[in-house]
Order: C-alpha cells, then sequence, then structure tokens
C-alpha cells in the first residue's frame, strides 16, 4: 500500500470527517484479531489515486462510509389497504429496518380512484391504495417521521404524494427541517421501461421541477427526485445502459430545473439515484463506482456546479427482480446475497433485498423477514463494512470501472448529439428500442442456453411442488372503497372544489404547482379528482409507435 498517499488522506481528509462524525468503533479488527486500517490503497503510481470521500468520489461519498454507519435498510411494502400495509412496516421496523419504502397501487401511480371503472381490478392489489390524505394518515400511523425516512415509489403523481406526506408530516408537527425521505419523481423512466404516465413528457416534466421548487421552500432535507435506473435494468438494458440512460435523465432533470430558474447546485445536492444489483458481482461493484466518477464530472464539467456536496452521487439499490425465478423460488435467497453484497462492496447509501418468492407474488411476511435479515448478516458478520472500497486498486475491478464509464460516457454523448438530450431519446422511442433489443439478445441467449438460470435451463427439477403465493386479503377492497366514500361524504364539498378549480388554474398559467397541490390535499381532494383537474389542461401521453 502506498503509505505516504494514504497517510495525506487520513490526515487531510479521514482525520477531520471522523472528527465530526465518530466511527462505530475506536477500532477495526478481523475475526483472527488483525487490525482494519480505514482504506487500503494501491502502490504509488496505480488506480485509484483519490481516497474516499475525495472526487471524483470513485471510492465512496463519505470518508468512513459504514465505519461511520450503516447504509439504510428498507425493505419495500405496500398491498391492498393502508391498514394492512401499516402493519406490515411496524412488524419490520420491530425486525430492525432502518427505513421505509412505500409500493402504492397501479391506479394511485397514475392518478385514478379505487372506485374509478379503470382500477377496479388493480385496486390494491400489487401496492397500497392511497386515495386521499386519509389514506395517508392511516398508512404512516404511529411511525416517528421525525426519526424514519420514508421512499416513496411514485412518479406521474410525485407531487400529488409529496404534498399528502408535507401535511402529514404538519399534523404531526414534525419541523420542517427534519423531514426526511425521497419521492421517485423520475418520470422519463416511465416513458422508457415502466409505463405508469399519465401526462405527456413537456407537462410531466413541469410537474417534476415544481416538485422540485416545492421541496426547496418547504422540506430542505427531503430528496425530490431518484433518478432510477433499476427499471430500466429490469426492462433487459445492460449495466452500460443503465449508467447512461440514468445519468442521461439526471442530466435532463438539472437541465430543466437550471432552465426553471432553480439553483443548479442546490437541486444536485438533493437529487438521488436508484440503481438495480445485479448477478455479475464484479461488473455490479464497477457500475456503482463508474457511477459516482462520472456524475461527479458531470455535474462539475457540464453544469460549472463546485460545490462537492452537489457533485456526489447519492443512490439506493434493490437488488434485482427480473433476476427471480419461479423456479425453485428459494435459490432466490442465494441471487439477493450476491446482488446485495454487489450494492455493499459498490458504496450504496441505502439498500432493499428482494423476498424470495417475488416471481411469484408480494413478498410474504417470512420472505420479507429473510430478505432483511440478508442485508443485516453482510452488515454485522461479514466484516465487509468494515473497510472503505475494498475492492479499490483490484486490477479486474479498476479496468471494469473505467470501461463501463467510458462506454456509459459515449451512450450519454451519442444521445445528445442525435436527440438533443434524453427527453428527445424518449419523444424518439430511441432509448425504448435501445433497451428491447438488448433484452431480447438477452432472452435469446438464455433460450439457446449460452447464459445459464440455475432451475431454468439447468439443473431443473422436473416434479417441483408450486410455492404457495402470498395473497393480500380480499376484503380490504372493502375498507378501501368505503374510506374513500368517508372522505367524499364528510369534507367540505365547497372547499374541495374551489381548491379543485385553483389548481387547473394554476396549471394554464406559470404559477408553481406545489402550493396549489397541497392545498387540494389539505381539503381532501382525491388523487383521481387531482389529475382529472391537471388534465383539463395538460395533454395525455401517447408513447411512439416501437417496432
Amino acid at each position: 500500500m502506498s503509505r505516504s498517499r494514504y497517510e495525506v488522506w487520513r490526515r487531510e481528509v479521514h482525520g477531520p470527517f471522523v472528527a465530526g462524525r465518530p466511527e462505530r468503533r475506536e477500532e477495526f479488527r478481523t475475526a483472527s484479531g488483525l487490525p482494519l486500517e480505514p482504506c487500503y490503497f494501491p502502490p504509488a503510481g496505480a488506480e485509484p489515486s483519490e481516497g474516499p470521500g475525495e472526487y471524483p468520489f470513485t471510492r465512496g461519498i463519505h470518508p468512513s462510509m459504514y465505519r461511520g454507519r450503516y447504509w439504510t435498510m428498507r425493505q419495500y411494502a405496500g398491498f391492498s389497504s393502508a391498514a394492512a400495509t401499516n402493519a406490515r412496516f411496524r412488524y419490520l421496523l420491530e425486525q430492525g429496518q432502518t427505513g421505509l419504502s412505500v409500493a402504492f397501487d397501479l391506479p394511485t401511480q397514475i392518478g385514478y380512484d379505487s372506485d374509478h371503472p379503470l382500477a377496479a381490478p388493480e385496486a390494491g392489489k400489487v401496492g397500497v391504495a392511497v386515495n386521499s390524505l386519509r389514506d395517508f394518515e392511516v398508512l404512516l400511523a404511529g411511525i416517528p417521521l421525525d426519526r424514519v425516512s420514508v421512499s416513496m415509489t411514485i412518479n406521474a403523481t410525485a407531487i400529488v404524494l409529496f404534498a399528502m406526506y408535507l401535511a402529514l408530516c404538519r399534523r404531526q408537527d414534525v419541523p420542517a427541517d427534519k423531514i426526511r425521505g425521497t419521492v421517485q419523481n423520475d418520470i422519463l423512466k416511465e416513458f422508457i421501461a415502466r409505463g405508469n404516465y399519465r401526462f405527456d413528457v413537456a407537462s410531466s416534466m413541469r410537474l417534476t421541477t415544481d416538485l422540485f421548487r416545492f421541496q426547496q421552500e418547504t422540506a430542505p432535507r427531503f430528496n425530490p427526485i431518484s433518478v432510477s435506473g433499476y427499471h430500466m435494468r429490469e426492462a433487459g438494458c445492460s449495466a452500460v445502459q443503465e449508467l447512461a440512460y440514468t445519468l442521461g435523465d439526471g442530466i435532463a432533470y438539472l437541465a430543466a430545473a437550471r432552465d426553471a430558474g432553480l439553483d443548479p447546485a442546490a437541486t444536485a445536492r438533493r437529487m438521488s439515484f436508484f440503481f438495480n444489483g445485479h448477478n455479475q458481482l464484479f461488473e455490479e461493484v464497477a457500475k456503482f463506482r463508474a457511477a459516482r466518477r462520472l456524475w461527479a464530472r458531470i455535474v462539475r464539467e457540464r453544469f460549472g456546479i463546485e460545490d462537492p456536496r452537489a457533485q456526489m452521487l447519492r443512490f439506493h439499490t434493490q437488488t434485482g427482480g427480473s433476476t427471480l425465478t419461479s423456479q425453485q423460488p428459494l435459490v432466490n435467497a442465494a441471487r439477493v446475497t450476491i446482488q446485495a453484497l454487489a450494492a455493499v462492496l459498490g458504496g450504496t447509501q441505502s439498500l432493499h433485498t428482494n423476498g424470495y418468492d417475488e416471481a411469484i407474488s408480494l413478498p410474504s411476511e417470512e420472505s420479507a423477514l429473510l430478505a432483511l435479515r440478508t442485508q443485516q448478516v453482510i452488515a454485522y458478520e461479514s466484516g465487509v463494512a468494515d473497510v472503505v472500497d475494498p475492492l479499490g486498486g483490484a486490477p479486474l475491478v479498476e479496468d471494469l470501472t473505467d470501461r463501463l464509464e467510458e462506454a456509459a460516457a459515449a451512450e450519454i454523448e451519442r444521445v445528445e448529439r442525435d436527440h438533443g438530450g434524453m427527453v428527445g431519446a424518449v419523444e424518439a422511442g430511441y432509448v425504448q428500442r435501445a433497451i428491447q433489443r438488448e433484452a431480447l439478445a438477452h432472452q435469446y441467449a438464455v433460450e439457446r442456453g449460452d447464459r445459464v438460470v440455475v432451475g431454468v435451463n439447468r439443473f431443473r427439477v422436473e416434479e417441483e411442488e408450486p410455492a404457495a403465493p402470498f395473497r393480500p386479503d380480499p376484503a380490504a377492497r372493502e375498507e378501501i372503497l368505503a374510506s374513500l366514500a368517508a372522505v367524499r361524504e364528510e369534507r367540505s364539498a365547497a372547499a374541495a372544489e374551489a381548491a379543485l378549480e385553483h389548481l387547473a388554474a394554476a396549471a394554464a398559467g406559470p404559477e408553481p404547482l406545489g402550493p396549489a397541490v397541497l392545498a387540494a390535499v389539505e381539503a381532501y381532494c382525491t388523487v383521481g379528482e387531482i389529475c382529472a383537474a391537471l388534465g383539463r389542461v395538460f395533454p395525455a401521453y401517447r408513447a411512439p409507435a416501437l417496432l
């Protein structure tokens, strides 16, 4: 190890940092009692030359990383009614989970109430139904919002759910500077890969930037976006494409915020990212390291932002749902462990581990607990959290980091050159077609047997006993509909109508929409009613033909 480079980093970077944020222990040792340095540096002249906490943050955004505190352990949960999901949240918190991640059902995500004819088959099925602030009050009842961060997977209706969260925190007298969490608010990837959109691209980008503005005015520690490559990887893209299109979307959002008159540095400081954890351990570790380095350079060189906090790429990881198999589902626990380990070795800030049964159904309580325990074993028993960037300097990992960064940067430049950026590339269908081609190539390789999927195209069990799926209580639908009907009956109809009229008028002009949405939420207008009011002005999105 290069002692001189290490000693400079330890004295000038690590030492001052831990003086203000002490590490978990005064000394870290292996199980055999061998002492461990905070970080290891390769010989002089070899890569990486910088240390953790130094630009461009290849080795981590903080000098001490998990030696100071573990990553946030989240489990994505949401099904049937707000009360049922609240019970699952409380159970997971009791078992040591340190953050919440809310899954909303499809009608909530695209802005329809549970009693809408289109919503009937989907209400509460693969996520929790939230129709109004009343459901949100039940969803987070008894959760200390000044101590637990809440992540919400919501995009087309993100500004509405953020307003609900803000209204609930105010009712609980949670100070604005204590409100922590993340709202996904990444509409471009919905157009690309996930399909939960409502309004056209221009109107959707306005909602996104208005949420940025509203967050900066109301909840300075909240993340108003989680730029998500996860769903593009689930749709079949490669690691290179995941990097390129995720950071390309980040560029588009940061440029949109700047063009809307927001401070780019203030916006970048609160941007977060969301990546997929896949099975190729070393490529995944390198992907996370390359993402940090590439984003730091984009922020500094493309946007001229010198603030180190704005240059830091902070990200959440979820293990790869598309890698899970319905055949021999217990084997998925091994896949999830490898993927979670890659995320930790790559320096994630928070992590969700999938349940082994998620190729079959929503996760059962048993599988959700095992998924959480997987994170806890990695944190408390494996020792990988005791050294920062433990694979840094390994020739394979450094080479993969360099090549992934180079390939992703080339694809970002191609999108900029040919389509003027990600917005144009999405509207033209370029990104969607590129991902489709990659997904087809992968599927053909599996069908030929060139890529082995254990239990699917090799090592099969011919007479396998089918696993019993977890099914939410179907009676919860009546509870959802009763709550919705009660809200409409008990609220002030005049106040709700006035709030919706004001919202539609604001959407027709240049007025920022955050305060108007909050007023509608506090009048107990429903998600469907709020989106219908916006729909008077905003056109619906029509996807381009791709085949």
